[in-house]
């Protein structure tokens, strides 16, 4: 498996940010924001589990569709993470925002900030650790 040393996205509470990857016709971006608070789940890739039991309360990420759409649209946070499965621990997450601006994966290729992201590099990893820079491209 290929590791990238990523610098962390760093909040007042040093916490990192992710990208996680959804089907839209599993569970939408309209979804979330319809639900307000979900568990995380169906993530079997060990580098994407580990990831996940990396995460603690106030974690921010993005929230991407994959498909066709291939585009962020929105924020979340977790709430908990519960490590008590030994497979995949149990995330529930709330919705944040939709973006100002969605970003689709053309956006994302042609943004040097992207260049060496497991977003661009490993396609199929559905949590993704980003940079603070690149939190930031997406939100800001």
């Amino acid at each position: 498996m290929l590791f990238l040393f990523l610098v962390p996205c760093l909040t007042m509470e040093r916490m990192a940010c992710f990208l996680f990857k959804t089907e839209p016709d599993v569970y939408s971006f309209d979804d979330f924001l319809r639900d307000k608070e979900t568990n995380w789940d169906g993530v079997t890739n060990p580098t994407a589990v580990k990831y996940l039991r990396e995460m603690k309360a106030g974690t921010k990420w993005i929230f991407y569709h994959t498909g066709d759409e291939r585009t962020a649209l929105g924020t979340g946070a977790v709430v908990s993470v519960d490590p008590t499965d030994p497979k995949v621990p149990i995330v529930k997450v709330k919705v944040g925002k939709r973006l100002k601006q969605p970003k689709t994966l053309a956006a994302i290729k042609a943004e040097p900030l992207f260049a060496a992201s497991p977003l661009v590099i490993i396609g199929r990893l559905s949590v993704v650790p980003l940079t603070e820079e690149q939190w930031n491209w997406f939100v800001g």
